[in-house]
């Protein structure tokens, strides 16, 4: 297990745990923690109600086409955006910090 620290809209910092062995995404983990995260295409990278900006020093992987393309298409986009269905959970990203995005 991992520890995820996710600021709300309302700037509200929520600590979830999350398992590395499930092969879950942020996006789900979220749900999961019924954090007001949307994911209304499944997590496709078809839609941009997932995302997040990465507020640590994390290296995650490289934003895919699709992530870039639909990032391409949403508001409030910043350097540290990310859609968090495209985000893998993974051992490395123990103590991640992000903030959910406006809608």
């Amino acid at each position: 297990m991992i520890s995820i620290d996710v600021i709300d809209r309302e700037g509200q910092s929520h600590i979830i745990e999350a398992p590395v062995d499930m092969g879950l995404n942020l996006m789900e983990v979220c749900k999961i923690a019924e954090l007001p995260v949307e994911g209304t295409c499944g997590g496709m990278a078809l839609c941009a109600s997932c995302h997040v900006y990465v507020l640590s020093d994390h290296q995650l992987r490289e934003r895919s086409d699709a992530e870039e393309d639909m990032l391409d298409k949403a508001f409030f986009v910043d350097e540290s955006s990310r859609l968090a269905c495209q985000v893998r959970i993974t051992e490395d990203l123990d103590g991640l910090k992000i903030k959910l995005a406006p809608v």
